[in-house]
Formats: C-alpha cells, structure tokens, sequence
C-alpha cells in the first residue's frame, strides 16, 4: 500500500513509519524539518498546513501524527487534522489518526472520560481536552474515511515491542493484569494492522497491551 505519514518525525510517527516499511509498504514521510530521522527513503519537507491536495494523492492511506504539549498552539490538533479531512474529503484515501487516551469514556453512558476523572494529571488536561475536540470535529465528517486509534492510558515511548495487543471500543478498557498500558511499538503495530485491515470507517477505537 502507499502510506503517507505527516508530522513525520515525531517519536509514534517513526514507529509506524518502521512497521510500514518492515511490512513491505511504500511509505513517504512529510516532516517540516530539513532532517529526515524516519526510515522512509521518501522524504518531503512540508509542514501540514502547506499541503495541498495534489500532495496527498495517489495513496491509499494517510496517518496523522501531529502532536503538541505548547499551549499556544494546542488548537492546532484540530486545525491540523480538519486540513487533512479537507484535502482527503470525498476520496477513498483513508485518514488515520494518531489519538489520546483522555477522551475514552469511564462508563457505559459516555457521560465521563479519563480525562475527567478526578486522578487525571491537571497538567495534561489541556492536551487532553485539545485532543478530544479534534476527535469530536472528526466525528461530524460524513465525506471522510477517518478512524481515530486512541492508546491506552500508559503510553511508553521505549517499551518493548511484544506483539501482544488487543482492541477495544471507546470505553476505557484494562487488561487481564488490571492494566491500561502500550508501547510506542506495539501501537504502530495496531496502526499497521488497522490500515492492512481496512476497518473501523469512520470510528474511534483503543488498544491496550493483552
């Protein structure tokens, strides 16, 4: 498949440009840095908000990794995402969205979210809630192919890559050890097998280490 990946050089960006490349796929990677620190052979420097949409056709897959913790442009997790939904709005491209955790819901009404809870990190709400408009604008898009991969709440950038994950809704999910936790490597996994897959059309979804 031909996989494009924006935001590129970011640590889940490098991951699943890895995983894409290990499993045969012709990936190109979009970064606004002139350094290319991703596998991919393919590298083209552009910022997100510079892409047009002759830029983004031909592939079959389009994987959003934008991420931010600076205040000042938090919007920009909707901003960016809602520009890539415009330039792939009524394609058959997919849109795969690299999510958060603190939007999953605590119970089954999906009144509550992690990110409401009362243990959740003040510190991280304004990622948090940034990350959830950005899913809630998504979730209005009826001319998009978009599926959203939160992770689970424990998200460690150098753990292990085991092979052992599974899926869940948009319920805030534990694991047989009364868990919430994944690697870095074990989401690109996730990520790949999704867009191989072909499923979740226009969904949110999690995963969690089994």
């Amino acid at each position: 498949m031909k996989i494009a990946v924006v935001a590129a050089n970011g640590k889940v960006a490098r991951k699943v440009i890895t995983e894409a490349i290990k499993r045969g796929h012709d990936v190109t990677a979009f970064g606004r840095h002139k350094e290319n620190n991703t596998d991919a052979s393919k590298y083209v420097i552009k910022d997100i908000l510079d892409l047009k949409k002759e830029d983004l056709e031909g592939f079959d897959v389009v994987v959003d990794a934008f991420g931010t913790w600076a205040s000042e442009v938090m919007h920009l997790h909707t901003v960016t995402s809602q520009h890539l939904a415009d330039l792939l709005e009524n394609t058959n491209t997919r849109l795969l969205i690299v999510g958060g955790a603190g939007s999953l819901y605590t119970n089954k009404e999906h009144t509550e979210t992690v990110a409401s809870g009362p243990d959740f990190p003040h510190d991280w709400l304004p990622v948090a809630n940034a990350m959830a408009d950005s899913l809630n604008a998504l979730r209005k898009r009826n001319d998009v192919h978009w599926t959203y991969l939160s992770p689970a709440a424990n998200f460690v950038a150098d753990g292990e890559a085991t092979g052992q994950y599974a899926f869940a809704g948009e319920e805030f999910t534990l694991n047989k050890n009364n868990e919430s936790t994944i690697s870095y490597a074990d989401y690109a996994s996730a990520m790949l097998y999704i867009i191989e897959n072909g499923q979740h059309d226009k969904e949110r979804i999690s995963v969690y280490a089994d």
